[in-house]
């Protein structure tokens, strides 16, 4: 029974860890969202292409416009956590399950995933991914906990790779893992493991994932995110999907449990779209049985967070236009080797308002069925089905890739003489396979291979009263075993930090201390860059770097992204927080006004033409406070301070509303406190409710240059109408 989680209290990471040795996954294998079939009605709006709601969430930025709504892409939507301290994902996973993620893939970061401590079980784990039992049971224990909260199923995901590939699939399927990826092709030609080991390893880990419903992420988008061209080598791709898809379903995966990791190959300057698409419509021809997981593209991100996005964004466009199981979302940080909390939000964001804005599209558009979309996609069909009987002519993928078949930069079949080339007798773990005895037994269940079991015993384990997968009780729970760096000694440094509460800006790991800001420096990139960063140092910050600088002009300046530690805490106890004004209901504020008329005179003030701001707060259209039963005198843009107040006397106006925006000079001040000092001089000041609003605008401003109020980003009719409301009763009295 896991603890429930209260949504105004941090989840509590030593709870989490209490008792971890008796705690067992409450299910296995993967989850798909549940998806509302018809078109559903979500406030204001009808959408056609949404799941289930969630039970608690954050919307999109702009949802506060809309009610509120948080309305969810049908699809999966993936979070990839990196801090490398899995206490620490367990913080970040419930940031971004609260804003749509059901798919929390744990990746590298400095190491590799979960690294935390050495591998449990595993001598040969040179070649796979360092990973203990406490971190996944950690984290799967408390995706428990944070999908109640909710109200979804999260699934966790890592990697079955390297020759320690078997071994992390037992561990995996053992303790609830929903999906890995796993592609011994991945092995053979990015980590030079023995391509016949890997073969062998990746039949039984296959068959241990199949065993419990775990969903298969390959790993062919690597040749993609690798490739010097890799907008020629989109045949090969194919071919590298097909093998291990084809692979897998021979071993005994259902192929709704097979998801093709799908990589647009091009990014913006390159007419990526024209390249993009027809390989993704190429790839779901030719793999309708199969699920798609389209990875974003990340081998030409720069550290330019508006570029990555829009180049997601463009991504996100081929998701809806053809078919997407699983949205994968990247962020910035992956080519600035910084995985912080808000990008990763920000990455899931980026999924979820794309995906729901461009909802429905399909009706409105289609692919055309002739022409050159279609002419490319079949060309990428014949190439990649000609490279796979060229595969076959020379013997198999064993004998192409000792020859170099899968290449860096060439169309197929051109080959530029940059083949990747593995030999069957090298690599990690070569000379380690060995034929197994004619009588060979091994008391497991989920064994791939010929395994003789004496007829007597109704399944494999039953000699052994049970193996892991079918009797977890005899699953031996190991602690961390690094004295020195584990997750109780490394919360132990914060520890009266956390007792405390104190608050400490952070990005990555608990009260780490990190901020970013931008500079934007008058001069060229080497010195702005250098520039930037002694000025970071004389604001206070430590270990300062460079993580962004973008050429705005080759002498006129440069904008520079700096990151540093800043060593302050502050008591929660201590700060001087104003107090919220408390909003009255709709039905106070009309009775009152009902009561007793309310007039007032709205203006924006100064030179500004902006008119929006003061429209949404007045007009009835915009939930204004004319809803309420004010009557507004409105009187346009460019008013001056001397023209309100005399309209407010003649009209014998309750209020004046002014709109100012900040300038270089500071109007915004400039006009409230004339507009004090003008109400005083015409003796009206301790009459008159005065209000002023705007981008800048504060409530402390506002009074400090002699307002009433000041109202600023956020505000609604209702506030302004509620305050008039109370303001007005404290004049009366």
């Amino acid at each position: 029974m896991t603890k429930k989680l209260d949504i105004n209290t941090k989840i509590d990471v030593e709870e989490v860890l209490k008792d971890l040795e008796n705690y067992r996954p409450r299910r296995k294998g993967w989850t798909w969202r549940k998806k509302v079939e018809e078109p559903t009605q979500m406030g204001p709006f009808v959408y056609k292409q949404i799941s289930e709601p969630l039970k608690n969430s954050i919307g999109l930025p702009a949802a506060k416009y809309f009610g509120d709504i948080d309305p969810q892409p049908e699809c999966v939507v993936t979070s990839e956590i990196a801090s490398g301290r899995f206490e620490d994902d367990i913080r970040r996973m419930r940031m971004a399950a609260w804003h749509g993620a059901d798919h929390i893939m744990v990746i590298r970061t400095a190491g590799q995933s979960h690294y935390d401590g050495l591998i449990e079980g595993t001598p040969e784990g040179i070649g796979g991914v360092p990973i203990t039992r406490k971190q996944i049971r950690a984290s799967r224990k408390a995706l428990d906990m944070i999908e109640d909260e909710v109200g979804r199923p999260i699934n966790l995901h890592s990697y079955v790779s390297g020759v320690a590939g078997p071994d992390i699939a037992v561990l995996f399927a053992e303790e609830g893992i929903n999906g890995a990826h796993q592609d011994p092709q991945y092995n053979v030609l990015y980590r030079n493991v023995n391509m016949l080991r890997s073969f062998v390893d990746a039949a039984v880990a296959k068959k241990l994932m199949a065993s419990v419903d775990m969903l298969q992420i390959d790993g062919a988008h690597n040749a993609n995110a690798t490739a010097r061209e890799a907008w020629k080598v989109m045949p090969e791709l194919m071919v590298q999907h097909g093998i291990n898809s084809m692979f897998s379903t021979k071993v005994g995966m259902k192929k709704e449990n097979i998801s093709l990791s799908t990589v647009p190959p091009t990014a913006t300057p390159a007419p990526c779209m024209a390249l993009d698409l027809p390989y993704a419509v190429a790839l779901r021809d030719f793999f309708s049985e199969f699920k798609m997981r389209a990875q974003m593209n990340t081998k030409y991100m720069e550290s330019c967070v508006r570029e990555a996005t829009v180049s997601h964004t463009l991504n996100l466009m081929i998701s809806r236009l053809t078919r997407v199981d699983i949205q994968s979302t990247i962020t910035p940080d992956e080519g600035r080797n910084v995985p912080w909390h808000y990008n990763s939000i920000h990455a899931v964001n980026t999924a979820k308002q794309s995906l729901i804005g461009l909802d429905g599209i399909m009706d409105y558009i289609q692919l055309k069925e002739d022409g050159p979309l279609r002419e490319k996609a079949r060309e990428l069909k014949e190439r990649a089905i000609l490279f796979l009987e060229e595969i076959i002519a020379e013997g198999g993928y064993f004998n192409a890739v000792e020859h170099g078949f899968f290449v860096d930069s060439g169309y197929y079949p051109q080959r530029n003489g940059d083949g990747i080339v593995r030999k069957a007798d090298q690599g990690i773990g070569s000379g380690t396979i060995f034929e197994r005895d004619s009588d060979y037994f091994a008391p497991v269940c989920h064994h791939f291979g010929e395994n003789n079991v004496p007829g007597e015993y109704s399944r494999p384990c039953e000699p052994i009263d049970g193996c892991t997968l079918c009797n977890p009780g005899k699953i031996v729970y190991i602690d961390e075993l690094d004295e020195e760096d584990n997750a109780q000694k490394r919360m132990a440094v914060k520890e009266d930090h956390r007792e405390a509460g104190l608050l400490t800006p952070e990005v990555e790991w608990y009260a780490d201390g990190v901020v970013s800001m931008n500079i934007f420096i008058p001069a060229s990139s080497r010195v702005a860059e250098y520039a930037a960063m002694e000025m970071a140092k004389k604001m206070g910050l430590t270990d300062v770097e460079a993580i962004h600088k973008q050429s705005i002009h080759p002498s006129e300046g440069t904008l520079v992204e700096v990151k540093g530690r800043l060593n302050v805490s502050i008591d929660p106890k201590e700060l001087k927080i104003p107090k919220g004004i408390p909003r009255l209901s709709e039905e106070e504020i009309r009775e009152d006004i009902k009561n007793r008329p309310m007039k007032i005179v709205g203006a924006t003030v100064g030179e500004d033409e902006h008119s929006v701001g003061m429209r949404e707060i007045i007009d009835i259209k915009h939930g204004g406070i004319e809803g309420f039963g004010v009557e507004c005198h409105y009187l346009g843009t460019s008013v001056s301070i001397a023209k309100a107040v005399d309209a407010a006397i003649e009209i014998g106006a309750d209020a004046i509303l002014i709109s100012t925006i900040i300038t270089h000079a500071e109007i915004h001040r400039i006009n409230m406190k004339r507009l004090h000092q003008l109400c005083e001089e015409k003796g009206i000041r301790d009459k008159m409710i005065l209000i002023a609003g705007g981008t800048q605008v504060t409530n402390d401003i506002a009074v400090e240059e002699g307002m009433d109020a000041g109202f600023g980003r956020g505000t609604k009719g209702i506030d302004v109408a509620s305050f008039l409301v109370k303001r007005r009763r404290e004049l009366k009295k």
